[in-house]
This record gives C-alpha cells, sequence and structure tokens, in this order.
C-alpha cells in the first residue's frame, strides 16, 4: 500500500468527491440566483432582504458557502501542490490561502447570519 503524506491523510477519491459534489451545489445555487434575478426583474432591497431573511435560503446559501470553500481548497491545494515546488514556498502558499479562505467563510457566515 501507498502512504502519501502530501495531502494531510486525505485521498484521492476524497479530493474528487469534494470537487464534484461541490461544483454541483454551487452550479444549483447559482442557477437559483440568476433564475431569482430573471424571474423578479424589479427586485427591491425589500424583495431581496425578504429572500435572505427565509431560513431555507440561509441554509442553501451557508451550503454553498462551505461548499465555494472546500472547492477552492481542494482546487488551489493541487495547484499550489503541483507547481510550487520547494517545501517552504508551497506550505507557506498552502497556510495563507487557508487563512484567506476560513476568513472568507467566517466574514459569509457573519453577514449571513449577523443582525
Amino acid at each position: 500500500m501507498v502512504t502519501n503524506i502530501t495531502n494531510l491523510g486525505r485521498s484521492g477519491l476524497s479530493d474528487w468527491l469534494i470537487q464534484r459534489v461541490s461544483a454541483v451545489i454551487l452550479a444549483a445555487y447559482t442557477l437559483f440566483i440568476v433564475l431569482y434575478l430573471l424571474f423578479n426583474p424589479d427586485l427591491d432591497y425589500l424583495t431581496w432582504s425578504g429572500l435572505f431573511a427565509q431560513t431555507w435560503m440561509r441554509i442553501f446559501s451557508l451550503l454553498a458557502f462551505i461548499s465555494l470553500a472546500g472547492h477552492a481548497w481542494v482546487g488551489l491545494w493541487t495547484v499550489t501542490t503541483d507547481y510550487l515546488k520547494s517545501t517552504a514556498t508551497r506550505l507557506t502558499v498552502q497556510l495563507l490561502v487557508i487563512l484567506a479562505i476560513f476568513a472568507f467563510l467566517v466574514w459569509g457566515i457573519q453577514i449571513l447570519w449577523g443582525a
């Protein structure tokens, strides 16, 4: 059995699954938002905030945020692993990517569920 130490215990199958499932969720979310905008040409702030005040939309948006974070991490991890050969540089860039993704995810959740 081959042990892969470069991806912190994840397998290629889990990376593939994260990418595919998150892509489907993001596609569904994008399609919903585009259709909502097309079918509401006279959209105003009250209608828009009313949509995001509903619990199901907040949960759907949260799922999209988490999917975006997972999708971005797997994609950027793959790119940095493929193109950054220096271990110190690669780990530094990956740490910065993790911090940025985490900060944006927390910020998105705060915006979505904040008062």
